[in-house]
């Protein structure tokens, strides 16, 4: 029998914790646990059983719950970097209204570790004392100072990062091979949202094959450079192909309960720029990764070939990738920086006679 829990992957524990508390819930709960971690699909089921005892997907409220279109389980994101006061004002007019099909109201608030000291101090009485039957279900990556008066409102559940063995199992089971479950776990650093989106690149292995090549393909010259940048650039940009979709079907989701509960649009807006900072999270993450592919080849090549002539070269070579994955943080001039990163970086292939060493050679 299929249950609303089985969408949450290797998190027995927390799963466990929230099940036993729906017999008898508090006001209060808080979800942390890294991105991807399976604690948003945690709090939709947690929030279908206070709604309904069942656990039954094909149950009406389970299922309106499930598909994020149920009237009374409200979920609030942030529009900008943070999380502001007027979403907690938001927050705070939504508890103070009533249930449109049942008895209690549930608002899952997301990503809570990014909200501003306002914000926090305004919420804290509501979530402490909220109104008879409204209950909070609050999301956070981790742990922060401002968290910790949050916290002390609520019960807090642990969700950890998922290893790859679970990852791998979990996307083989939905009819991935193998091959492209392991590249795209690999990638996706303990997030199975991240890897199901991986996994369904057809893209990937390319992308992957392209950038561990880079140390064989490099010559010194500015013309072999610019020509792997750009295709990089390609690739990367292409990667976002499976996201688009997927939020070109929240978009269609989202107009569809809309019209189902008789309101207006005016919310696209936000889900908009929510897609733009997810798009540019994961070319970001797309670059970190292609880069890690790149270091792990002069790493290869380290630890299996025994006549290295300057392995110093190669040891610093690493390092300077890992100091250009931390600069994406930064507004940074992606073509750029990657020119730069690709004419230092020292040569596998053959040397040429026509072309001067680069500093790292």
């Amino acid at each position: 029998m299929t249950s609303t829990w089985d969408s949450v992957v290797g998190q027995p524990t927390a799963v466990n914790q929230l099940q036993k508390a729906s017999v008898n819930p508090v006001h209060a709960y808080l979800l942390i646990g890294p991105e991807g971690c399976g604690k948003d699909e945690a709090a939709r089921a947690f929030a279908a059983s206070l709604l309904s005892p069942t656990q039954d997907p094909t149950d009406r409220a389970c299922s309106l719950v499930m598909r994020g279109s149920h009237p009374d389980v409200h979920e609030i994101r942030r529009t900008g970097a943070s999380l502001l006061a007027k979403d907690a004002e938001e927050v705070i007019r939504i508890s103070s209204t009533t249930a449109m099909e049942s008895n209690r109201k549930i608002i899952v608030l997301h990503e809570v570790n990014l909200m501003q000291d306002s914000g926090v101090v305004r919420l804290l009485k509501t979530v402490e004392e909220p109104a008879e039957g409204v209950f909070f279900i609050l999301l956070a990556d981790q742990m922060t100072p401002l968290l910790v008066t949050i916290a002390s409102r609520c019960v807090v559940v642990n969700f950890a990062s998922l290893d790859d063995d679970i990852i791998i199992k979990t996307l083989t089971s939905e009819g991935i091979p193998l091959g492209i479950a392991t590249i795209a776990t690999k990638s996706a650093h303990g997030s199975i949202t991240r890897a199901r989106l991986l996994a369904s690149d057809d893209k990937i292995v390319e992308r992957r094959d392209c950038f561990a090549g880079i140390p064989r393909r490099i010559n010194g010259t500015g013309s072999v450079t610019a020509t792997i940048v750009e295709e990089i650039l390609e690739l990367i940009a292409a990667a976002a192909e499976p996201m688009t979709r997927q939020h070109e079907a929240e978009i269609v989701q989202y107009e569809e309960q809309m019209a189902l509960l008789g309101m207006k649009k005016g919310g696209r807006t936000a889900l908009e720029d929510k897609h733009k900072r997810e798009l540019r999270r994961h070319r970001t993450d797309e670059l970190r990764a292609g880069l890690v592919e790149v270091a792990s080849t002069y790493r290869d090549e380290l630890v299996d070939n025994n006549n290295v002539n300057r392995p110093t070269a190669y040891i610093n070579a690493i390092a300077d990738i890992h100091q250009a994955m931390e600069r994406f943080n930064l507004n940074v001039n992606e073509s750029l920086l990657l020119h730069n990163l690709i004419w230092s970086l020292p040569s596998l292939g053959p040397p040429s006679p026509d072309v001067v060493s680069t500093g790292n050679d």
